[in-house]
């Protein structure tokens, strides 16, 4: 068997996992550091969340693509299924498993850091019709931006720019802008500031979906061969033979 899926799969797997670690922990730390100040904590989250996910692009897209999300992956499946770009039926579903196991382990693994129980889940209620608008809202922009980067060639900016729409997207969304299923189910794990009550989880993911759906047509209406750059989305990923 080939190990250029496995070695793809646990790329995502490290660097989504790095990712909520980065989510969670500098969550922790802010509610510490600015225990009175709720729009502080925010804001330090914020910006750790942002600093963290583009250089875990940089470090990390050139062997995966940098995903770190299965709706991102899913519909770089759908787009480029028939172009013979983009991932495959069984690279979907190893990328959005790996990323899924990321997610959990990364919160555990920010719990423990800051010498928290490794699991404890998250009693923080995130529903309602305005949160899960957000939810679509979030993930469709992050979607369209990440595949507009790829179609017009501009991929280089994606670490600045994928970072800079999820740090901006914490403050212009209700919802503080999970817009990943994978990061959302690994947020449950964690009753901490960046937490979110495994209840409330299959609402944010189909809000995801939903968000996954129109960002898949109105690529179709703004970039309508963005099938043909499936293969550079996040970032563009080399082939096993020239890492």
């Amino acid at each position: 068997m080939s190990l250029t899926l496995p070695r793809r799969a646990s790329a995502e797997f490290a660097g989504t996992a790095l990712l909520v670690a980065a989510v969670v922990g500098s969550g922790i730390a802010a509610s510490r550091l600015s225990p009175t100040d709720v729009g502080l904590q925010l804001l330090e989250n914020a910006i750790a969340t942002a600093l963290a996910l583009g250089a875990l692009i940089l470090m990390f897209g050139p062997v995966s693509g940098a995903h770190f999300n299965p709706v991102v992956s899913t519909v770089d499946w759908w787009l480029g299924r028939r172009a013979g770009t983009g991932l495959t039926a069984r690279e979907l579903v190893a990328y959005a498993t790996a990323q899924t196991g990321g997610a959990i382990v990364g919160a555990v693994l920010a719990d423990l850091m800051f010498d928290l129980p490794a699991v404890a889940w998250s009693r923080t209620d995130r529903t309602g019709g305005h949160l899960w608008l957000a939810e679509v809202v979030a993930t469709a922009g992050l979607v369209v931006l990440v595949f507009a980067l790829a179609r017009s060639g501009r991929t280089a900016a994606a670490p600045a720019a994928v970072g800079a729409y999820i740090g901006a997207a914490y403050w212009f969304t209700s919802s503080t802008s999970f817009a990943n299923p994978a990061v959302t189910i690994g947020r449950a794990f964690t009753d901490t500031f960046a937490g979110i009550a495994p209840a409330s989880v299959p609402g944010f993911v189909a809000a995801q979906v939903v968000g996954g759906l129109a960002a898949v047509a109105a690529l179709a209406a703004w970039y309508p061969r963005a099938a043909e750059s499936a293969d550079a989305v996040v970032v563009p990923h080399l082939a096993e033979e020239n890492r």
